[in-house]
């Protein structure tokens, strides 16, 4: 989806009243809402951001139909494109509101995918996270000036910022596949055996594949130097039993210019009671 920093175009009415309100007007103070921990939000601090508000994007997805073939392995390319699409429009969005906010970039992004009930080829995604912004000014945008996104938890950016390194984006690919079925010949010869089934491990092993190295083509395309945090996830979403969509996400990273400190690992004990 097209980005144009300072756009709001995508948003309802009542988002941008939230926005608004988190900004503060006039006589009213701001007032941020956000999804960090205790310890997260105080080591964003430490680390020189101030938390600006909770920022989300959604999408409503219609799914077109494709069909496969039962006894071959297959990318669903109409489902692939379809949850990849959905997902993106949910951070332009989420990026737009944070945008509104004046924020050098989110943290802590998560997603959620839902088919929804009321059509049977509906899905609906969900990108939330907190939006933050350097206390001192200093630039953490991106190159073409949109608020950096990243999955890292308030603790591991901290850590990320003190060795010299910074979030570019978040990065991500996926996968739907259709993983063939086995003969009525076949499953009687497999019948008692320990055996690989080859349909199964060739259909499963491309699916990850693909979609890790769509999320690295992502990466590469942004001049990150690499990819940190990186969970590859498998769902089905109440499709038939043999669709399977493997999503990789993970947190693109570049080196800063002023050289960074790594902090020498100490031991803590716990205490459980």
């Amino acid at each position: 989806m097209s980005y144009t920093p300072g756009t709001q175009t995508d948003l309802p009415e009542a988002a941008r009243e939230r926005l608004a309100k988190m900004r503060g007007t006039g006589a009213q103070e701001k007032l941020f809402t956000s999804d960090l921990s205790v310890n997260e939000f105080l080591l964003v601090r430490e680390a020189g951001f101030a938390p600006l508000g909770l920022v989300m994007g959604s999408s409503v997805y219609h799914m077109g139909f494709q069909w496969q073939k039962n006894f071959q392995n297959q990318e669903l390319q109409v489902l692939t494109q379809a949850t990849y699409q959905a997902r993106e429009l949910a951070i332009t969005r989420m990026e737009e509101e944070a945008d509104a906010l004046g924020a050098d970039g989110i943290v802590g992004v998560r997603f959620e995918l839902k088919r929804l009930q009321m059509e049977e080829s509906l899905l609906e995604v969900l990108a939330v996270g907190t939006a933050i912004k350097h206390t001192s000014g200093d630039h953490y945008r991106t190159n073409d000036n949109r608020p950096f996104t990243s999955d890292l938890s308030g603790q591991d950016f901290w850590t990320l910022l003190r060795a010299g390194y910074m979030p570019v984006s978040l990065v991500m690919g996926n996968c739907v596949y259709h993983v063939a079925s086995i003969g009525i010949r076949q499953a009687w010869g497999n019948m008692g055996k320990n055996i690989e089934i080859p349909q199964y491990t060739q259909g499963i092993y491309e699916a990850r594949e693909l979609a890790q190295s769509r999320m690295s083509a992502e990466a590469e395309a942004k001049q990150a130097e690499g990819i940190i945090g990186a969970d590859i996830s498998e769902h089905n979403h109440g499709w038939d039993p043999r669709i399977i969509e493997y999503f990789a996400v993970g947190t693109a990273i570049k080196k800063r210019e002023a050289a960074g400190q790594i902090t020498t690992p100490s031991l803590v004990l716990t205490v459980n009671q």
